[in-house]
């Protein structure tokens, strides 16, 4: 797209351009006459013609060059300068050492103050001294016969050559042909061509022959002989035009015919074959080009060979440089497009010298752009290409005119500066480059200009708008960590307007790793080798070390690498026939450079290097066997197959075996013998000849067929599935085996069987009949069937299920009846499974299967006819069907398999008729390999508040091929960007977001993302389009972090300013949160403190004082005062327990958990849900009123565990969708009503009745046994302690029950008693003598496995009223009397 740019751009500047005068018009120098490649003879002169033709052609100095450097033939005796330009060798000198003329030669004219020119180059090549690298050697042929006799001599050497019979030249006619190398092909001998020959040297000085040597003509009549290729064709490169001989010479007897094929078709009338099998083609062109195959062929057997015909074109001009004007600070370009085959190189020459690439002078394809035009840039540019067949060159000629002296007048004003020019993308070799429209536009349809240079030069490059009103451009090929500078020119029809300011910007730094290598190219030299050739590198730093050359196969996961030095590579030991990737990467001093694209190219085909597999023979009656076979293993057919050849003969003859051709994998073979054993071998062909045969396979004809003179019997069994739109009909053969059944006969209609017929093949034992109606009687029959007629029908009824049944998983046909019922036979006797089956993992989509037989020899040898078939599937997805090949060894390779799935292999084998059922399956996962498809689903979305910030969102690829590594995104502003030259974002892991932060404003960005598992990179998704939000310019103008600079905003004061987001509301909103948890985090540490020091020795004395005036009749038996029992906490806020340990310890405990208990009026309201902080304070009122708030401990007595129930606090049944393990939540002020309901009555005197309810699974672990009357001296051991002190902390709770009853954690039966009116008898109380947890507080309620009176529980409501001194004693009282009812209640 750079070159029409250009072009608008001078057209541009060019408008008032004046038309230049006759004193700078072009100067026509040009060659006439240019030298070619010259073959010169030691001793003798040789010349190298060049004239220089135009108008300056007399005064045009000619110098010639000798391998780039400038011959002196003023002080050269030998070579001179004639007249006209050429250059005269007196006597070439060449020897062994000394080669002095031998080499590249080039013309060049030079005209004084204007320039030179060069022409193209030549070789000159001398032949060197007649010599021979080896004698001939006698020969012996049959009449009729071809033979070779070599003459090995130099390829220089060859054109010199010739033999001599007898002393006389052998005259070459259609029967005698001497071949470029000089050795000479002799077919059809006879005796006539017996004798003494030799080879002879001449025209290059005293003649050189070699010894004689004798041809024998022997009889045509004799023994057998093998054909043996004496000289078959070679791979090679030859120009348009010329001729070539291809030799196939084939010895043999019988004497074999020879044909020539190119790509596997038959070769055009004008090629000729002559000398017995010579293939000689004149007049070369590109269309020759092509694999030439030989095929020798005799009754017994062929031979075939190949090679590759490669016809090299030369460069050919499809457009020549022109010459062109332009001004000084200009840009423009010389075209040049050529042709040629290989594609040619082209390189660029000023005035004689190679134009290196730099900024300023760019080849982009073979066109030579010079950016930023200065005064010494004039002169004479050739365009020179260069390929195997030749070169050629043109030019052209650069004046640079003079700036008019005056602007002229303008038809109207022209745009102001552009504004606000800024780099929104900075890359180490590309900067993307914005602005703003000019303040004054002066007109419409405005195209902008960006003129750069690297910092501080006066030489400034162009880049312009790709359309009319854009105001941003990328500039590409820049240098890492360089300065450049940039400004914008604005232009409207009336021409340039003014520059903006200059900016200057640094491209990021990059370590200087050299570029791709250029013209990778790869050639097929035979079907195992692969030549690669390259160039240099044009970018990087300092000394290439080392070529990296990686190749790969083409479906393979790995690559290979290896070190290469120079410019060309030989790669041997490859696949034959086989596609490989190859690629190209230079090191330096800095480490790798950039890689090369992939290059494609397939080795040669060749014979198949492995026969074909799996065959099976399949006894199909008397006289006829059925073969069948699959393809030799991926990678050994070396080629496109043309034919498979069976050959097969009678056990015993050797010598008389027949041939069958086919390209199916099937073959019957039929007109056999009765009862006779036959030997099957099967090989592959390519067009390059036949491969190695299989192993020769046995089997048996019947010794009589089955009979057919009467119609089949019935089938044994007929059975029917319904289904709603289909039967699924599965039967078994008639009884009598011996009567032929060709097929069986399936009839079926509502009602009647009549209505329908089907015929299926006689191996089939299962038919699904579909699309019947639901609901509906049918009735089917079957009947087997011959060419007799119909045998006896079977018939079965079914009722087609109704359309409201469940849907029905789709039916594995294959799997429900591959096992028929038993049907009696002649000879029942089952065949052994096979054994040991296993799956060996091949490949990433190949599986080898393997497994033994115990009916065969233990050398595990197959001496009959009997094949094995195998079954695979995978399960994924669920319903996938089975597939199945045959074998006729004990291994199988699986092919064509997903990569990284799971599949289960069965075996089973037949003999005959006989068959086995089907092995214990085996298992194998395929490897891993690159994803072969992209992430799907990706969008891009704005990340809200934050404009600068984007999430891009994703789905995994469809087709991953094994676990998911990462991820990387692409993202550039350029869609057309080369891939290295995107901005990368790596993933890790199996994450399907990212964000990414600081983009610019209102620009357009492409994003993709390709995949990445443990084997590689998958492909690149689909390109997706983004524009950032737009922005005010204040954002803009704060830099390049992406967030705006904004000044401090106490409360109250106004943000509602452009660019800013938020609202008052939310920062007060924070600021009071944090300020509460704060105030509450201290008061807690405070109230915690101070609770903890006022427990003493002396409140624990009191207390258990206070418990002994409260039950002064009853004296304590505990033995075991002194232990601190766990306890049962109950305030008017809060009731605190705890959860019972889950563990299977003796020791059941429940934690301390608050219960906050309603403290609603006595009128009955329901209770009202408050806050956590509302409970809190009025906790906090009631405690200052107060001073301390009363604890109930009720102490138990010891018994063995029980089961007991976990009382947890949790939310009310509205609410526990809130609820979650890992969280707390304050429980409401009406808690209590909603859990274990300790909640006061309607009114004081009303006692609430509990109704007994069954342990829930919940929270009992076991039933208890059955309540035993307790004793007397058991009542007596319990005695009930007051306590009073300080709150304890709070806790969150550990265990999690949701009773939906009232007392529910204590499941125990209770009356109704009233608070007011406690049991006659005090209940004596001792302490609990289990284990308690240290540090912890805790109370064990269990069933202690004594009947005991219940006893119901009221709590009153304490009024919300502040508390008097009457109304704290009668609280009190309310305790005591709930502490005995409480005691009652666990004791029981």
């Amino acid at each position: 797209s750079e070159l029409p740019l250009s072009v608008l751009l001078l057209i541009i500047l060019c408008r008032n351009t004046p038309r230049p005068s006759k004193s700078v018009a072009f100067t026509p120098l040009r060659f006439s006459v240019e030298p070619t490649d010259t073959l010169a003879v030691r001793g003798l002169p040789a010349v190298l013609n060049c004239s220089v033709a135009g108008g300056e052609a007399a005064v045009a100095r000619v110098e010639w060059r000798k391998d780039g450097t400038f011959l002196n033939l003023a002080a050269d005796e030998r070579r001179r300068l004639l007249p006209g330009g050429s250059l005269f060798i007196g006597a070439v000198v060449h020897s062994k050492h000394n080669r002095p003329d031998e080499g590249v030669y080039q013309c060049t004219a030079t005209l004084d103050s204007l320039g030179s020119i060069s022409s193209r180059t030549a070789r000159l090549t001398v032949a060197g001294v007649p010599r021979f690298s080896g004698q001939p050697e006698a020969v012996s042929v049959h009449a009729g016969g071809s033979e070779v006799l070599n003459c090995e001599v130099s390829a220089e050497l060859g054109p010199f050559a010739h033999w001599e019979r007898a002393g006389v030249a052998v005259e070459m006619d259609g029967r005698l042909v001497q071949l470029p190398n000089g050795a000479l092909v002799i077919s059809e001998a006879s005796s006539a061509d017996a004798g003494p020959y030799r080879c002879v040297i001449e025209g290059l000085g005293p003649l050189k022959a070699s010894e004689d040597v004798q041809l024998h003509v022997l009889p045509g009549a004799g023994l057998e002989e093998r054909l043996e290729v004496l000289l078959g064709p070679v791979s090679l490169a030859k120009p348009v035009g010329e001729t070539v001989l291809l030799p196939c010479v084939v010895k043999g007897s019988p004497v074999p015919t020879i044909g020539w094929m190119r790509n596997a078709k038959a070769v055009d009338q004008r090629i000729s074959v002559i000398g017995g099998g010579v293939l000689r083609i004149a007049n070369l062109t590109s269309e020759d080009s092509g694999t030439y195959s030989c095929r020798a062929d005799n009754s017994n057997e062929s031979v075939e060979t190949q090679a590759k015909l490669t016809v090299l074109v030369p460069p050919q001009f499809l457009k020549k440089p022109s010459n062109i004007y332009a001004h000084e600070a200009m840009d423009i370009i010389f075209e040049c497009n050529v042709t040629g085959f290989p594609a040619p190189t082209v390189k660029w020459v000023k005035n004689g010298d190679a134009v290196i690439p730099s900024d300023y002078f760019k080849i982009n394809q073979h066109d030579l752009q010079v950016l930023g035009l200065v005064k010494s840039d004039e002169g004479f540019y050739q365009c020179m290409a260069e390929n195997e067949a030749g070169n050629i060159q043109a030019g052209a000629q650069l004046i640079i005119l003079e700036q008019a002296s005056g602007p002229g007048e303008r038809p109207g004003p022209a745009p102001t500066a552009p504004r606000d020019l800024v780099a929104s993308l900075v890359s180490t070799r590309f900067i993307k480059l914005t602005w703003r429209l000019p303040a004054e536009l002066h007109g419409e349809n405005l195209t902008y200009s960006v003129f750069h240079s690297l910092h501080g030069s006066s030489r400034e490059r162009v880049e312009n708008t790709t359309a009319p009103g854009e105001m941003q451009v990328t500039i590409q090929n820049l240098m890492p960590d360089t300065k450049y500078t940039f400004r914008v020119v604005a232009s409207n029809r009336n021409g340039l307007g003014e520059s903006s300011p200059p900016l200057t910007v640094a491209t990021q730094p990059e370590v200087q790793v050299p570029g791709p290598a250029p013209n990778l190219q790869a050639a097929s030299i035979t079907s195992t080798s692969v030549t690669l050739t390259w160039e240099r590198p044009l970018t990087g730093n300092g000394e290439i070390h080392t070529y990296k050359l990686y190749y790969s196969e083409k479906g393979q996961d790995t690559e290979q690498d290896l070190d290469v030095a120079g410019l060309s590579y030989t790669m041997t030991g490859l696949k034959k026939f086989t596609e490989y990737s190859f690629r190209m990467v230079a090191y330096n001093k800095h480490g790798p450079g950039v890689s090369t694209e992939d290059l494609l190219i397939q080795t040669l085909s060749d014979v198949p290097s492995a026969a074909p597999q799996n065959v099976s023979l399949e006894v199909q009656n008397s006289k006829s066997i059925m073969i069948r076979w699959q393809p030799p293993p991926p990678g050994t057919l070396n080629g496109e197959l043309t034919a498979y050849k069976i050959r097969y003969r009678k056990s015993g003859r050797r010598g008389e075996a027949a041939e069958v051709m086919t390209t199916q994998l099937s073959q019957l073979i039929d007109g056999l013998d009765s009862g006779a054993e036959y030997s099957f071998r099967l090989s592959a062909s390519t067009t390059n000849g036949t491969g190695p045969a299989t192993e020769w396979l046995t089997a048996e004809t019947f010794e009589s067929d089955l009979d057919e003179s009467q119609v089949p019997g019935m089938p044994s069994s007929l059975h029917v599935r319904p289904l709603v739109n289909s039967i699924v009909v599965s039967w078994t053969p008639p009884e009598n085996q011996y009567i032929v059944v060709r097929g069986y006969s399936i009839a079926y209609g509502i009602g009647s069987p009549h209505a329908q017929t089907i015929k299926v093949d006689y191996k089939q034992r299962y038919y699904s009949i579909d699309n019947l109606d639901p609901s509906s009687h049918y009735v089917i029959t079957l009947k087997a069937f011959n060419n007799m007629g119909e045998g006896i029908p079977v018939y079965e009824s079914a009722i087609t299920r109704s359309q409201s049944d469940p849907i029905d998983p789709e039916i594995d046909l294959f799997e429900l009846f591959h096992h028929p019922p038993h049907t009696p036979a002649p000879d029942p006797s089952p065949m052994l499974p096979p054994v040991g089956v296993q799956a060996s993992v091949v490949s990433h989509d190949a599986i080898k299967v393997s497994w033994a037989d115990n009916s065969l020899p233990k050398n595990q040898k197959i001496t009959d006819s009997r094949y094995y078939t195998i079954r695979w599937k995978t399960n994924i997805p669920a319903n996938t069907k089975y597939k199945v090949a045959n074998a006729t060894t004990l291994t199988h390779t699986v092919a064509n398999l997903k990569a990284n799935t799971l599949y289960e292999f069965s075996v089973m084998v037949t003999k005959g008729r006989r068959t086995s059922t089907w092995s214990m399956t085996a298992h194998g996962t395929t490897f891993e390999t690159l994803p072969t498809s992209a992430p799907k689903d990706v969008t891009v979305v704005s990340k809200e508040g934050r404009p600068r910030t984007i999430n891009i969102n994703w789905q995994p690829p469809s087709e991953a091929n094994g676990k998911i590594t990462g991820y990387i995104i692409y993202y550039s502003t350029d869609v057309n960007a080369e891939v290295h030259d995107w901005v990368v974002e790596p993933v890790m892991g199996n994450r399907l977001t990212h964000q990414i932060q600081e983009l610019t404003l209102d620009t357009t960005y492409y994003f993709k993302i390709q995949a990445r598992n443990s084997k590689g990179m998958g492909p690149l998704s689909d390109t997706v389009q983004f524009r950032t939000p737009k922005g005010n310019q204040s954002v803009l103008a704060n830099g390049t972090s992406g967030r705006s600079t904004l000044p401090d905003h106490g409360f109250g004061s106004s943000l509602d300013k452009p660019g800013i987001t938020g609202s008052h509301e939310n920062h007060i909103l924070v600021i009071v949160i944090i300020v509460s948890v704060g105030v509450f985090t201290i008061v807690a540490v405070v109230v915690g403190a101070v609770l903890c020091t006022r427990r003493s020795n002396s409140q624990q004395k009191k207390k258990r004082a206070a418990c002994k005036s409260t039950n002064g009749s009853h004296k304590s038996k505990s033995t075991s005062k002194d232990l601190k029992p766990p306890d049962l906490w109950i305030h008017h806020e809060r009731v605190e327990m705890k959860p019972i340990d889950k563990s299977p310890e003796p020791n059941l405990v429940m934690t301390e958990t608050p219960i906050p208990r309603n403290t609603q009026e006595p009128s009955g309201e329901p209770p009202r849900p408050t806050h956590r902080h509302e409970v809190e304070e009025s906790v906090s009122t009631l405690a200052g009123r107060r001073g301390v708030r009363p604890k109930i401990m009720m102490p138990f007595d010891p018994q063995p565990p029980q089961p007991v129930i976990s009382a947890h606090p949790i939310h009310s049944l509205d609410h526990l969708h809130h609820h979650h393990h890992h969280h707390y939540h304050p429980p409401p002020r009406g808690y209590l009503h909603h859990q274990i309901s300790l909640r006061a009555p309607a009114t004081p005197s009303t006692p609430v009745p509990y109704v007994d309810r069954a342990p829930s699974s919940e929270s009992v672990r076991t039933q208890p046994p059955a309540p035993q009357p307790p004793s007397a001296a058991e009542l007596q051991q319990s005695e009930a302690v007051i306590k009073e002190e300080d709150p304890p902390s709070y806790k969150p709770p550990s265990a999690h029950v949701h009773p939906s009853h009232p007392m529910k954690s204590f499941a125990v039966p209770t009356v109704s008693v009233s608070a007011h009116n406690p049991p006659s008898s005090a209940l004596p109380c001792t302490p609990l003598l289990a284990q308690p947890v240290p540090g912890v507080k805790t109370a064990s309620i269990g069933t202690l496995g004594r009947a005991r009176a219940p006893v119901a529980v009221t709590v009153p409501s304490a009024p919300d009223s502040a508390y008097e001194t009457d109304e704290l004693s009668e609280e009190m009282a309310h305790l005591e009397g709930l502490m005995k009812d409480l005691n009652a209640i666990t004791t029981a």
